[in-house]
């Protein structure tokens, strides 16, 4: 097993060191000239882009390991500084939100593929269809608009006041579509389990259904939904930054927007930087918990 995860980490490095060098290369090749700040004009001298970009890379690269992202152009502030007041409301917001997720997908899953063919299947996959097809910033401002007419949300503070208002429409926002996928998933898979000979033997053993699917059921489950978990978490971080731009939530999203909307080339670049590594460790930590439960994929 620690041979399974050592290969795994190095395997998470080199594709980190690889993606942020295209997201480098591809800011390096943007249109405008990237030496140009609010307020002041440095040289290329200065900004050191005159160098060859492997060498911006190596120098850009020696200052991230030392926890320097350089200075915001439109503030002047450290980069560091800024994504360390922005990073925890997208921690929270996101962990809460797919912890949720992966607790509510399996019982309703289930619940579905137990059911099949009844009103509550049919009604419950009819819901994640619209879920999983429902784009992210249409339905935030569906819920923006439901906020405002329902508590007169316009006539007395501005929408940065009503943050602890806003926190569950934002999670629900950021869930809906990735707890759809997981719930179908979950149903297909649970279908497919309970038709193999070896549930059928437990059932004419006497099992009752509840130690069928604790015990023989979940454990083949678990590897289908981590993996379909797996597969929309690239969705579940577009989503990110899309329900944080609408919302105003003044986590890591919204800040990438308004520095690509400020040509902050390189605040933005940090912002890219930090959402491909928490994308990377997810999907680490979704490879480990998948060998530990299957030892077919140590082997």
């Amino acid at each position: 097993m620690l041979k399974y995860i050592i290969k795994h980490l190095l395997i998470l490095l080199l594709l980190l060191a690889g993606a942020i060098f295209i997201v480098f290369a591809i800011i390096h090749l943007s249109p405008g000239d990237r030496a140009y700040g609010i307020g002041h004009v440095p040289t290329h001298e200065q900004r050191g882009f005159n160098d060859p970009l492997l060498i911006q890379y190596a120098r850009y690269m020696a200052g991230v390991f030392r926890g320097d992202f350089g200075n915001s152009f439109r503030n002047d502030r450290p980069i560091a500084d800024m994504l360390a007041t922005y990073f925890p409301h997208t921690l929270r917001l996101s962990l809460a939100t797919l912890s949720v997720a992966l607790l509510l997908a399996l019982p309703l899953g289930i619940i579905a593929a137990l059911k099949r063919d009844t009103w509550i299947d049919g009604g419950s996959m009819f819901i994640t269809l619209i879920g999983i097809s429902m784009p992210v910033m249409w339905l935030g401002l569906l819920l923006i608009l439901f906020h405002a007419l329902n508590w007169g949300m316009w006539g007395t503070r501005p929408l940065q006041m009503h943050f602890r208002e806003m926190r569950p429409f934002i999670a629900f926002t950021l869930g809906v579509g990735i707890l759809s996928a997981m719930i179908r998933t979950t149903r297909f898979s649970m279908l497919e389990t309970i038709e193999q000979n070896y549930i059928r033997t437990a059932r004419a053993k006497g099992l009752s259904d509840g130690e069928i699917i604790r015990k023989h059921v979940l454990p083949n489950i678990i590897i289908p939904v981590l993996a379909s978990f797996k597969v929309h978490l690239g969705t579940f971080f577009t989503g990110i930054i899309l329900a944080e731009a609408v919302f105003l939530w003044p986590g890591i999203g919204r800040l990438m927007v308004i520095s690509i909307a400020a040509r902050d080339y390189f605040t933005a670049l940090a912002c890219i930087i930090v959402f491909i590594f928490f994308f990377a460790l997810l999907n680490f930590a979704i490879d480990i918990i998948k060998a530990f439960a299957d030892p077919r994929i140590r082997a």
